[in-house]
């Protein structure tokens, strides 16, 4: 690990502002979801050469993968303004209304977990989408009637990370869907050595790598652990971040050669080694690592599932190969102590 005893020590950004700092503006700039970004390009110039607005967008897929950066590119490539919202945000239908109204021709509204959106504001989100008006009601009692606002033409583009909660009738307002998925350590590798460019931290391609290939292929996370171990970097006096630094820094930090961390193990550990690598329920496997439901469900076992750590059956969670080989406890064997 090379050492460079007069680094600056200062810090590189402001912390609080690390995400948005390395977003990317441009298509050019966000690596991978190739095949997504054709099929974006194709709408943005088709729209501005119709002198349209784009067709309303959904962007699924698991948190971190660049669906609100995706969202900004658009605005930024059709030269318009984003209003960004969130699903539970919008509590009443006073709340979509005062976004909408305030929309100009051609404008975004980006509208995160669009899934969780309550079915008052849903219902009367349909005909802003379709037909560009929306409902009021002026006056009480019976003297109150109904009244049609006119919106100008917009673009609605909703992000989900639960895409089997959305509802038929919203999903099919979408002109176009795209699920963005998990990304390889090549693409990851590409994203943390732009990250590192922009904040000017010496990164090696082998350096790259072996923080890449601990991202859980979420370049979210990439960028998290790069931020943590270049705090291993500048106080250490590295000038460059190599694999052997960052290999260092992120066995400090509780991530393994496989990305996860210590509620992953705690967790494979409990179906591994406890229960024998099932089929164990739920409500055990919560019971035994002290976490909620919803925590394992949406927290722990999605990146577990996707790379066959693990497996859902009707009789419960069940451990692969892989589970036992990354744990180095033999199959069948019957140990019931923990390895941590």
């Amino acid at each position: 690990m090379a050492r460079d005893p007069n680094i600056e020590m200062t810090p590189i950004e402001d912390d609080s502002n690390f995400d948005e700092f390395l977003r990317p503006r441009r298509f050019e700039e966000f690596v991978g979801q190739e095949a997504i970004k054709d099929n974006l390009r194709v709408m943005v110039q088709s729209a501005k050469m119709r002198n349209a607005p784009l067709d309303h967008i959904l962007f699924s897929g698991p948190p971190g993968l660049g669906k609100t950066s995706m969202a900004q590119i658009l605005a930024e490539e059709m030269g318009v303004n984003i209003h960004i919202t969130s699903g539970p945000a919008l509590e009443k239908k006073g709340d979509l209304a005062g976004i909408l109204t305030s929309l100009e021709k051609g404008e975004i509204l980006f509208i995160d977990e669009c899934h969780r959106l309550s079915p008052v504001v849903e219902e009367n989100l349909y005909p802003a989408m379709e037909d560009f008006y929306f409902d009021i009601v002026i006056g009480e009692g019976p003297h109150a009637r109904n009244m049609k606002l006119s919106l100008p033409p917009f673009t609605l583009v909703g992000a989900t990370t639960r895409s089997g909660l959305l509802t038929a009738p919203m999903r099919d307002r979408f002109g176009y869907v795209a699920r963005l998925d998990y990304y390889g350590a090549e693409d990851l590798t590409s994203v943390l050595q732009r990250s590192a460019r922009i904040l000017n931290i010496g990164l090696s391609e082998r350096g790259a790598f072996e923080i890449a290939r601990r991202s859980r292929g979420t370049p979210r996370i990439a960028n998290r652990l790069l931020h943590r171990v270049r705090d291993y970097a500048v106080v250490g006096k590295h000038a460059t971040i190599d694999d052997e630094l960052a290999d260092y820094a992120l066995e400090r930090l509780e991530v393994d050669s496989a990305g996860f961390d210590y509620l992953d193990r705690l967790y494979l550990d409990a179906l591994v080694v406890k229960f024998g690598g099932g089929p164990t329920g739920l409500d055990t496997l919560a019971s035994s690592i002290g976490e909620a439901k919803h925590t394992i469900e949406e927290v722990i076992e999605p990146y577990l599932l996707q790379q066959g750590f693990i497996q859902r059956t009707p009789r419960g969670r069940v451990a692969s190969a892989s589970a036992f080989r990354h744990l180095g406890v033999p199959i069948n064997s019957g140990n019931q102590s923990s390895i941590f």
